[in-house]
């Protein structure tokens, strides 16, 4: 494994240069499959850098901090959830199957993305920099604002009834998800944020029409 930094010259003959940005993201990506250990132990710069087979200096070439790390994945989680949410939204036209879809969507990210789920829980910041926790809460302010919209959608379309409001419900089913991503952290990524999904949906939001 070449270090950051490493000139042509110094490479073995018939390496190439390593592409700008590849080494940072095998830093988040080895980070990210970190997190997966289900023990749920602190991940410390050292243990990452041995990981990778470089020294702690290389990865202050590429990062700040591990506050910055973990902003990357942060970064990733908010970017690919967010664009999800968009299409879902562009997408389907009826309010709750909208509002379903978000539910499952994130519901499925964590199961994929086994390691960010202890990011969103927030497990893996704990002693981290603060800003990191709030950037995640803004996340889910966020997450929530979209499920209140697609709700109050559903509401105008005569989907649901006015009681209880969007509010409620959107604030419910972001509950709901926070406690699957707790449940699938927990159990050592053993007991599937997805488990009885179709059921739950149907009470939380209601039937799809």
């Amino acid at each position: 494994m070449d270090l950051p930094g490493q000139t042509a010259e110094s490479a073995e003959t018939g390496r190439t240069r390593r592409k700008p940005g590849t080494r940072r993201l095998q830093i988040l990506q080895t980070l990210a499959s970190m997190l997966e250990d289900p023990r749920g132990e602190k991940v410390t710069t050292a243990a990452l850098a041995a990981k990778l087979e470089v020294s702690e200096a290389a990865l202050y070439r590429h990062f700040a901090s591990k506050a910055q790390m973990f902003e990357g994945l942060i970064e990733f989680i908010e970017t690919t959830i967010f664009g999800l949410i968009n299409d879902i939204s562009a997408k389907e036209v009826s309010g709750v199957r909208q509002a379903r879809r978000i539910v499952q969507m994130l519901l499925e990210f964590a199961q994929t993305n086994r390691g960010m789920t202890r990011v969103l829980t927030g497990d893996a910041l704990v002693n981290e920099n603060d800003r990191l926790q709030d950037r995640m809460n803004q996340l889910l302010e966020r997450i929530e604002a979209s499920l209140r919209q697609s709700l109050r959608v559903a509401a105008t379309q005569n989907e649901l009834p006015a009681e209880p409001d969007a509010a409620v419900r959107a604030s419910l089913s972001v509950a709901y998800v926070l406690g699957r991503w707790h449940r699938f952290a927990k159990s050592g990524f053993r007991k599937q944020p997805t488990d009885g999904l179709e059921a739950h949906l149907g009470l939380l939001i209601g039937p799809a029409p």
